[in-house]
């Protein structure tokens, strides 16, 4: 009969496993709850992010949303990929997250004010998180076989290098900070592209990107696209609702919504080719374009709320086109990591021509600064052009296909 000590001996085990070791993922799972939970949580922060943009749009607000929403975005990166490479759905597994979680809720509080009163606080509270992701690295790198060590060395030296900057960066005066924030986001992701260049293949392919991964990558920018519709909203909640200002709100959803089916139509949900390079093409293009998204829905408040000006404020043209831009070329440059880029080189290679084009003619637009209606009608048609194409494409391939099938 088993003792009483051998069933809890088991219960632990089962509830606390170790973290898993490299290479053991598996390859066919469903993004759960748990993960999906703590994305949102990481998106009130980027919303944070996003609504202190919308009240500062400026070259100086936007390198501050620049610098705060990369730091955002690597620690939901860093937290994302330890769980995919070594997590568990048991009670060790919830606690990392609820631990992380606990850490985030106060980090976003300080966002608004990150580049100013409360800078330091954010300094602090962030340096502790990436110390948590290390420490949490850590763990998963003591059951590391030889040929895994020096990555798991690598990656646990360069998040806590990024703790004990960031907790450094406190005594820094608030423009310093905030340039030292985006430096070490910089250098962050390089050391991450380096480590990855570098990898034996046998280290390469546990970072190989998994349907899991795919999938969490493309809900956590559903979730932020959702940051247009909030930009929307907040606009039309702080203005008098007539026919001109409804009229732009809704235009600039279908702006939004363009950015959804530039995304998933081209890149979203698709695997990337099992290399080194396109392994790390497709997870860090995932941070200029989330960014972009972000920032458009920031805009889209002001864009509201100019509704009736003869011409779109500076700023928020330049940041809702240059957005929009961004999104089609990011968009261009993670498809080029895709398997598809090779198997319809017919579609992708004039698609991508065409995106870079009509990112170049969202810029103009901006730059010419029309009134905020005739701005987001220009955006929808040339965020459609692309889509535009590509349907002409697969039609003319259907009826080549079908007359082919008559001979």
């Amino acid at each position: 009969m088993t003792s009483r000590h051998e069933q809890w001996a088991r219960l632990r085990r089962r509830l606390w496993q170790p973290p898993r070791a490299h290479g053991e993922q598996p390859r066919e799972r469903v993004v759960g709850p748990l993960e999906l939970f703590y994305d949102l949580v990481v998106v009130v922060l980027v919303a944070q992010a996003a609504h202190h943009l919308a009240a500062h749009l400026t070259w100086h607000g936007l390198g501050e949303f620049a610098a705060v929403f990369a730091l955002v975005w690597i620690a939901w990166f860093n937290g994302s990929l330890h769980h995919e490479l070594h997590g568990y759905e048991d009670a060790r597994g919830r606690s990392m997250f609820l631990l992380q979680i606990l850490v985030l809720v106060p980090l976003g509080a300080f966002i608004p004010e990150a580049g100013g009163a409360r800078g330091v606080a954010f300094a602090v509270d962030a340096g502790v998180l990436f110390a948590v992701l290390a420490v949490l690295w850590r763990l998963a790198a003591r059951g590391d076989s030889p040929e895994f060590r020096r990555p798991s060395r690598m990656f646990v030296t360069g998040t806590a290098f990024c703790a004990v900057v960031l907790a450094a960066s406190a005594a820094l005066p608030a423009g310093a900070r905030v340039v030292t924030w985006g430096l070490l986001a910089v250098a962050y992701l390089a050391g991450f592209a380096v480590m990855i260049g570098t990898a034996t293949p046998v280290q390469a392919a546990a970072l190989t990107v998994t349907d899991a991964l795919t999938e969490r990558f493309g809900l956590f920018i559903i979730i932020v696209l959702g940051e247009t519709v909030t930009g929307v909203v907040d606009g039309l909640a702080h203005e008098p609702t007539n026919a001109l200002t409804l009229a732009v709100g809704l235009v600039a959803v279908v702006v939004g919504f363009g950015a959804w089916w530039t995304y998933f139509d081209f890149a979203g949900h698709r695997r990337p080719r099992p290399t080194r390079a396109s392994t790390v093409q497709w997870m860090l293009t995932h941070l200029p374009l989330t960014a972009a998204v972000a920032a458009m829905g920031a805009a889209m408040v002001g864009l509201v709320e100019h509704s009736h000006a003869g011409r779109t404020p500076a700023a928020t043209a330049w940041v809702l086109s240059g957005g929009a831009a961004v999104v089609l070329c990011t968009t261009m440059v993670l498809a080029a990591s895709l398997y598809v880029w090779c198997l319809e080189r017919a579609l992708y290679r004039p698609l991508a021509r065409t995106c870079v084009a009509v990112a170049a003619v969202c810029v103009g637009v901006g730059a010419v600064r029309p009134a905020p209606l005739a701005l987001g009608i220009a955006l929808v048609l040339l965020l459609g052009v692309p889509w535009g194409l590509a349907v002409a494409y697969r039609l003319s391939h259907e009826e080549e296909s079908a007359a082919a099938d008559r001979r």
